[in-house]
């Protein structure tokens, strides 16, 4: 997310926070998908990360691209830290460690979308290429120590990367190191949330092992197919996870406030300051909003979906629900990743496929597979098969679903050509990282070094 929330409403009762989530509620025909995409910024000479002053800089590369496209810019401080697209809804925002983001807009189709996509790249290339700059497209940076890392300038990355070491080992590689491809998906209702968010969670795991992009850190192999995944499994564990709770008779919007309420919170914004507040949860804040150098304050709706926004569960839901599981990689996935979930949850009888699948499996063999699969990948053994199994069945079930969908390009072909990339992976028995490990160690040379030339956007 570019921007942080400015809403000076007051809360006034639980349920108003309820209501706030509950808004999301559309009808089919207004449903859309907004996809989420992170690459890691490095200089083509030496493949150096890239800071955040300078004139080649990612300040210059923001600056730049205010200029092209004439979005509004974002700034913390005098720092430009985003740019928000005023028409069309998407947005550009930093990481902590400077991976670039484009938050899209909200489009009927993934056609629509990977043409964003296509567009965004293209619109990068021409701004950072005078830079030096290029982009790696891969769910974690691989060559640079977490200290060799730059720091991008938002307050609220302050106040998380002092707070991260209380509450995991992982936390500070989460933020600086890694990245994602993400897709925003719709609810027609609160039953149907639940049904999403279920089939979501179950089936998050799978969507790892799929997407596995993160074998390196440091320039070696780090042991994982998914080291992202593997970073997640040790960050905040108050607010990250598989929510076991979302499978209990009577889940609905009351139940995850009630989870997001007991969370502690990051900080709330006063003046363009960011104040500290991780000492409590948002429901402590609401019962006594005295802090300390401040005095009473007046808890608002923007502090509520500013929290909402610092809870990283492996599906998150505000007025939408996002899927969280995968990560970063190339052009081809970025447009997977929403095909995949796209056709799952939004066709019935792809949904009902869905919870077929997977209705069954307790809350301990799930936490197994999230807990295997950044190893493992596609061979992680479940039951009397593999993920790899898994896998095939849920494309398979995509792919009927997107057909369903029907949505037919300017081209003459079905959305359901953008899960080709997984078909792929599920042809070669293989995850993207056994790809990339395959070539480190043999034409490569045991270097990622040819990574930022092969690899890069």
């Amino acid at each position: 997310m570019a921007r942080d929330t400015a809403n000076d409403n007051p809360i006034e009762n639980r349920d108003q926070l309820v209501s706030s989530i509950e808004k999301g509620v559309k009808p089919r025909q207004q449903w859309k998908i907004g996809t989420e995409h992170e690459k890691v910024p490095f200089y083509r000479d030496g493949n150096r990360p890239v800071p955040y002053h300078g004139e080649k800089g990612i300040e210059a590369v923001l600056k730049g691209m205010e200029t092209l496209l004439g979005w509004e810019p974002i700034y913390d401080g005098e720092n430009i830290i985003g740019l928000g697209d005023p028409t069309g809804g998407g947005a550009i925002s930093l990481e902590p460690g400077g991976q670039f983001e484009l938050s899209g807009a909200p489009l009927p189709n993934i056609h629509r979308t990977c043409r964003e996509t296509h567009a965004h790249l293209a619109q990068v290339r021409e701004v950072a290429e005078p830079l030096g700059i290029g982009f790696l497209g891969i769910g974690m940076s691989p060559k640079w120590s977490r200290a060799a890392t730059p720091i991008m300038p938002k307050q609220r990355y302050r106040i998380m990367a002092d707070y991260m070491p209380k509450v995991g080992g992982k936390g500070l590689d989460m933020m600086l190191r890694t990245t994602t491809i993400q897709v925003n998906l719709d609810f027609s209702s609160e039953a149907d949330m639940v049904r999403k968010m279920r089939v979501g969670l179950a089936l998050q795991p799978i969507a790892t092992a799929l997407f596995a992009n993160s074998p390196f850190t440091e320039g070696r192999p780090n042991g994982f197919l998914s080291y992202r995944a593997e970073i997640w499994r040790d960050t905040d564990r108050n607010r990250t996870g598989l929510l076991p709770f979302a499978f209990e008779k009577g889940f609905g919007f009351e139940r995850y406030v009630d989870w997001a309420l007991d969370v502690p919170m990051y900080f709330i914004i006063r003046g363009g300051r960011y104040v500290d507040m991780t000492h409590t949860t948002f429901r402590q804040f609401l019962k006594e909003p005295k802090i300390d150098d401040i005095g009473e304050v007046t808890p608002s709706m923007g502090d509520w979906f500013n929290h909402l926004s610092t809870l990283f569960p492996d599906v998150r839901l505000k007025t939408f629900l996002e899927m969280r599981g995968a990560d970063g990689g190339p052009t081809r996935r970025i447009c997977a990743l929403p095909a995949f979930w796209t056709g799952i949850l939004y066709d019935d009888d792809a949904l009902a496929a869905a919870e077929s699948l997977t209705y069954d499996w307790s809350e301990a063999e799930r936490e197994a597979l999230r807990n295997h699969v950044p190893k493992t990948g596609l061979a992680t053994p479940f039951r009397r098969e593999t993920v790899l199994d898994i896998a095939k069945r849920a494309v398979a079930i995509s792919r009927t679903g997107l057909k369903h969908r029907n949505q037919i390009s300017a081209g003459g072909f079905n959305e359901a050509e953008y899960l080709a990339p997984l078909e792929e992976t599920l042809a070669l028995k293989r995850t993207p990282a056994e790809e990339l490990l395959a070539q480190y160690r043999t034409r490569w040379g045991n270097s990622v070094e040819p990574l930022f030339s092969e690899y890069a956007y």
